[in-house]
């Protein structure tokens, strides 16, 4: 299973009303990662998912889990028990996932809260497989090209069809503003009050 993350991707924590926590994420197409900038002798890699690439596995019955760090001993929140609901654009695949007080109650969560309002935790990460040959051809699944030369010498992988297992926050994400942002709310008599941080992160 790959793991990665994503040029522009954001996510949003947010205060629940029933005492646990709403997570919003966005994970958005066509941005790419440099994965290995290609040693003394070779050349770098980079890569980038094209829009509708886990349309498969939005669609089909398997879970797909909202996790700690690639853990699935830390889950937050699943796709089949519907405290995690995507949607899919041409753009980005964007989600909303319900933390419920009791797992937002757990340690590992309480954790992530506090790291990612602190700003030590802030990316988020898929993990993933590309499909196999017998039921995608690998021609149609991804495609590697070279980079132009006006813009460098890499190769450049496109996914095009991919099973997603999981999404990840993480602390290092693979791509360029793969982000959290974390919104602290704040009751007043007017309303309420939800200060931004936009942060970014390169992934190892």
């Amino acid at each position: 299973m790959l793991t990665g993350g994503f040029e522009g991707s954001t996510l949003e924590l947010r205060a629940s009303r029933n005492g646990g926590r709403r997570i919003r994420g966005r994970f958005p197409y066509n941005k790419r990662a440099v994965l290995s900038d290609g040693g003394r002798t070779g050349r770098p890699r980079k890569e980038q998912f094209a829009p509708g690439a886990f349309t498969y596995s939005l669609e089909a019955p398997a879970d797909i889990h909202l996790l700690v760090g690639h853990s699935f001993d830390r889950p937050l929140a699943s796709k089949n028990n519907g405290t995690l609901v995507f949607n899919d654009t041409p753009e980005a695949l964007t989600f909303d996932a319900e933390i419920v007080p009791e797992v937002a109650d757990t340690s590992y969560a309480q954790d992530l809260f506090a790291l990612i309002t602190s700003r030590l935790v802030f990316g988020l990460s898929p993990g993933f497989r590309i499909p196999p040959p017998a039921a995608v051809p690998l021609e149609e699944a991804e495609t590697v090209e070279e980079e132009p030369p006006s813009l460098g010498r890499a190769l450049i992988r496109t996914i095009f069809q991919a099973i997603l297992f999981e999404l990840s926050i993480v602390t290092r994400p693979a791509y360029d503003e793969a982000t959290v942002e974390a919104r602290n709310w704040q009751t007043t008599p007017s309303g309420i009050i939800v200060p931004t941080h936009h942060l970014n992160r390169w992934r190892l």
